[in-house]
């Protein structure tokens, strides 16, 4: 799992990538959570659907934000961490020029900065968002959301509503040509302790979905 140094806005971004040989191999970015409360590209979330992506065969990079890790830089609120993602983003393209297919997973703010992303970038063709922190952070920029994506929450989530994220959902599903799964893991809290089997198990649920509906997955 080679190491990448990217150079980003606010300096070098540390990164881990996973690359496919091949010309049209598909790219999946991944994006960790909260800089200030712990969050790094090594999150056992993070880290252990890097492998799924791997294992499904995706050029797959994960990276920590400025000032996180050997990451350059201070925190800067979200903006700045959006352009270490875009940055991050360009490099995986950089390395699969021919690649068709993007995605893009981020957990809690990382969710929020991924559909950011999302929004700025039309190559990317789906999103896995993993506790979307609806409750604390505004996500009315998504109009409207240009993908299909998934939505992953724990039913035991101490930091995000039940009540923020349905209304966010019931935003983003009365939009016409996309669709949006929900799911919901018993038992689960905000970083899905002791559930990754089940949200590895979703996750590629859902991949396998739509591979079966002609969307561009593998």
């Amino acid at each position: 799992m080679p190491e990448v140094i990217i150079n980003g806005a606010g300096g070098r971004i540390e990164a881990r990538y996973h690359h496919v040989a091949g010309s049209d191999a598909p790219t999946a970015l991944l994006v960790h959570p909260h800089p200030q409360h712990g969050g790094n590209m090594s999150n056992k979330v993070v880290y252990t659907l890097f492998q799924t992506f791997v294992q499904r065969k995706f050029s797959t990079m994960r990276f920590n934000f400025r000032g996180v890790g050997r990451s350059q830089g201070v925190y800067d609120g979200g903006e700045g961490e959006l352009c270490d993602a875009a940055a991050a983003l360009d490099r995986l393209q950089a390395y699969n020029p021919n690649s068709n297919v993007c995605w893009v997973v981020g957990l809690s703010f990382g969710a929020w900065i991924a559909m950011q992303l999302l929004m700025r970038r039309p190559e990317i063709s789906g999103f896995i968002s993993l506790a979307p922190p609806a409750s604390t952070h505004d996500f009315s920029f998504l109009a409207p959301c240009p993908s299909s994506g998934l939505f992953i929450c724990g039913a035991e989530d101490e930091v995000v509503s039940d009540e923020d994220v349905t209304k966010l959902l019931d935003k983003l599903t009365n939009q016409r040509s996309i669709e949006i799964d929900h799911r919901i893991i018993d038992g689960a809290d905000h970083f899905f302790t002791g559930k990754h089997e089940d949200l590895v198990s979703h996750v590629n649920d859902y991949l396998d979905e739509a591979m079966a509906k002609g969307d561009q997955v593998v």
